[in-house]
């Protein structure tokens, strides 16, 4: 018989202005609509624009106790110093989701979880996104 019991959690870190807290809560509403129980914490920096920014999603099938995530199951890293504190906390056989942009692959070290290289600076630029342009040059 198969359980449909089920625990998610996501780490998203970047600096301010590179949506984290959009892709945080786009999950967190996803799973909403789905019916999913969900915790969604921000985490900014000293400034809001520029600084550092991270957020925690923790999805489940089950009422949650805490949306504070040590291990996460998934990052996203949207620049350098994002890998540096979050690489090394994603659980086995995790997943981290890299910005290319900002990030060489060849920095990430682990072995035991599966990357996924994403260009998003490019993306973001060839979609017409004036925001991240600031950041681009």
């Amino acid at each position: 018989m198969k359980s449909d019991r089920f625990y998610y959690n996501i780490i998203v870190a970047g600096f301010g202005g590179q949506g984290v807290m959009v892709i945080g809560n786009l999950l967190a509403y996803a799973a909403m609509i789905e019916g999913k129980h969900v915790t969604y914490l921000p985490v900014y920096g000293v400034e809001m624009r520029g600084g550092t920014a991270n957020c925690t999603v923790v999805i489940s099938s089950q009422q949650i106790g805490s949306p504070v995530v040590g291990r996460p199951k998934a990052a996203i890293v949207m620049n350098l110093p994002s890998l540096i504190k979050y690489e090394s906390l994603i659980l086995p056989n995790g997943l981290l989701f890299l910005n290319s942009s900002l990030i060489e692959p060849k920095e990430t070290f682990r072995k035991d979880i599966e990357i996924f290289s994403i260009p998003v600076n490019e993306i973001a630029i060839n979609d017409g996104n004036p925001k991240l342009r600031i950041w681009w040059h």
